[in-house]
């Protein structure tokens, strides 16, 4: 079978062995890992280089949420109305949907999707043999009950919601990303979800959700402004200076709206009962540190962990007035704001809480039409690749809507269905729509797409990572990350009762356990050449900027969705001879143990052609990769070198 002829054009593709003879030229740089011994003695086993943590498979201790069997008529009938509306405004454009997509190329979209890696050998080998009439069906649910559709989930959310273990020296954030990660895997309703977040008050130790505030720490303006982006989809950071030269916002409505946080503190004050004396012990422990210091200073292990006790988020009476440089006619500078939302108002029953909290309800209403068609558009652009509306968080005018009706559609069923996020997805991918044939699209190109399915995209940065992993480690959960439980114990600080002593106890555990630098070098056990083999969603973040993931288009973080997937040198050359593609060809590799397990050479190229592309080989793939091994002295040596080959086509790099 070959590759979808929408790739082939788009990409010029080749043979899937357009790099194979430049990989054999250069073999001399692949690690030779089968060589085998010529002495009749049985040759040594191989030396395992690869971490024992990440040897043998192990049950990853996660309590997904399932979704309910018992509603697939129910989901099914919704999925079909998804494919009316698409059906019906191609008809209007005069455009045909594509074909239904093979179970191949559906099986590896879908785990790619859902799952966020490519199937392993035995997972493609029991879909691709299953004659089962709803074998579609049953996969994606079994996906989407995954600890892999978390792990994915938690990713898209990461780049979103600008997730980093530190957003500042002493904000200890880790409790936070745990809070998004469990969100994921609990099926916490949108929008109770949001509200929490919106909500949140205290520690992060104590109330994990506070994360949200605090990443916008001691930034209230910019906290409103990419808040209504995150989840409205309305852009108006303009307006905060002036009023916005390409929307409707002014600067007055956008501190109208501002106003009704402006009541958010964040760090502990004179309004906290007893701060005086917790203020009063906190210098006390300062300066009996600096006089055991021998050089008189305050110990950053100890700054570090009674710092972070001042993070407090909290909500207190108070007036936002507008700034003194204000230049409209409709109010003075410095006079105060009333508080007001940019549309319609406040649901009656939040209008007797605090603003914080009429805020969040107004953001999270069901009745606000921008909360749940932000969200609807922003999953639809997830699994389709194309948001009904370009750019996802920006509607406004000049941005249309491809299929008006069909984005209406989405939001009913997000709003119907309680904003469960995964019936939701479940809904997309029983669609014909998402299991057709993938189109060549570029949003870059201004014309509007109807989506006659899903568009042919390059894999995201933990897509290739996790994909790597599922075929080079047989467990890719050697460890998750810290949660508030794990954290809490050594940072929690009481300062009412608080000694210098229990201070020291606490800092000194907390700097040889989850003070970052310390976390950091302790994932060095689950390392190969200083890559830790592990999920993308548990590797700390930000990386640094050399990491593969970074290479490959991760975020840094710092703004909302800066995730790239733009090609770029360094990406070719960490494919072709970086660390990460190395360990697949290592001793106790996933692939390598699946392979050479296998009797027959043309069992192994079928082996190798499912693990790395998800699909057999064609004629012509047989006949190069005979050619290959009749070139090597030793098979096993030509073996790798077909794994190497595959890995660095395009077919392996993109999303079909």
């Amino acid at each position: 079978m070959d590759v979808n002829p929408r790739v082939s054009s788009r990409f010029g593709r080749q043979c899937v062995f357009a790099t194979m003879m430049v990989v054999g030229m250069l073999c001399v740089t692949a690690p030779d890992v089968y060589a085998q011994r010529k002495k009749p003695s049985p040759p040594k086993p191989p030396k395992i280089k690869l971490p024992s943590s990440v040897l043998e498979k192990t049950s990853i201790q996660m309590d997904v949420a399932k979704v309910e069997g018992r509603s697939r008529v129910e989901i099914q009938s919704a999925s079909r109305a998804i494919d009316r509306a698409v059906e019906a405004k191609l008809a209007s454009e005069g455009i045909s949907p594509n074909p239904m997509a093979s179970d191949e190329v559906f099986m590896r979209r879908v785990y790619l999707d859902v799952a966020g890696r490519i199937p392993s050998l035995a997972e493609a080998r029991e879909f691709l043999q299953s004659t089962h009439p709803d074998r579609r069906s049953d996969l994606i649910d079994e996906l989407l009950n995954s600890p892999d559709y978390v792990s994915n989930m938690y990713n898209l959310w990461a780049d979103v919601l600008r997730l980093v273990e530190r957003p500042s020296p002493d904000n200890i954030s880790d409790p936070y990303l745990a809070y998004v990660k469990d969100s994921i895997c609990s099926n916490k309703p949108y929008d109770k979800w949001v509200y929490e977040m919106l909500t949140a008050t205290g520690k992060t130790w104590e109330n994990p959700a506070v994360g949200f505030q605090l990443r916008d720490d001691l930034m209230p303006l910019a906290y409103v402004d990419n808040t209504v982006r995150v989840f409205l989809g309305t852009q108006i950071g303009c307006a905060q200076c002036h009023d916005h030269p390409f929307d409707q916002w002014t600067q007055y409505q956008f501190y109208q709206l501002a106003a009704m946080t402006a009541g958010t503190r964040t760090r502990i004050g004179g309004d906290i009962p007893g701060y005086q004396e917790q203020r009063k012990k906190r210098r006390e422990i300062q300066d009996e540190a600096r006089r055991r210091d021998k050089y008189g200073r305050f110990p950053s292990q100890y700054r570090r962990v009674m710092n972070a006790s001042l993070y407090d988020v909290r909500e207190v009476k108070a007036v936002l007035k507008l700034p003194h440089d204000y230049a409209y006619s409709d109010a003075k500078p410095r006079s105060p704001v009333k508080p007001a939302v940019l549309w319609d108002e406040v649901p009656a029953k939040a209008k007797s809480k605090s603003p914080r909290e009429q805020f969040a309800a107004w953001v999270t209403s069901p009745e606000n039409p921008k909360f749940s068609r932000m969200i609807a558009n922003r999953l639809w652009k997830r699994f389709i690749g194309v948001g009904v509306i370009e750019p996802i968080d920006d509607f406004n005018e000049d941005n249309p809507c491809a299929n008006e009706e069909l984005l209406d559609l989405l939001s009913e069923q997000m709003v119907r269905g309680g904003f469960d996020l995964k019936q939701f997805i479940r809904t997309i991918l029983y669609s014909n729509t998402y299991q057709r044939e993938a189109s060549d699209y570029e949003v870059t190109s201004g014309e509007l797409y109807y989506a006659p399915g899903p568009v042919v995209r390059r894999m995201t940065a933990e897509q290739v990572w996790d994909s790597i992993l599922t075929m080079a480690v047989h467990n890719p959960w050697p460890f998750q990350r810290p949660t508030a439980e794990d954290i809490a114990p050594y940072v929690s600080i009481d300062f009412h009762h608080a000694s210098f002593d229990q201070v020291t106890a606490l800092a000194d555990q907390f700097k040889k356990t989850y003070d970052i630098g310390t976390y950091r070098r302790s994932l060095n056990q689950h390392a190969y050449q200083g890559n830790v083999l592990c999920r993308a969603s548990e590797l700390p973040s930000p990386l640094p900027a050399d990491h593969f993931l970074r290479q490959f288009g991760q975020g840094n973080r710092e703004s909302i969705q800066t995730a790239e997937q733009e090609p770029t040198v360094p990406q070719t050359l960490a494919m072709f001879n970086g660390p990460i593609t190395h360990v697949m060809l290592e001793p106790g590799s996933a692939i390598v143990d699946n392979v050479l397990a296998i009797d027959k050479t043309k069992d192994r190229i079928d082996a190798i052609f499912l693990s790395v592309l998800g699909r057999m080989p064609t004629q012509k793939d047989r006949l190069i990769t005979a050619k290959e091994l009749s070139q090597m002295k030793n098979d096993n040596v030509g073996y790798g070198n077909i794994i190497w080959a595959l890995l660095n086509t395009r077919e392996f790099l993109f999303v079909q």
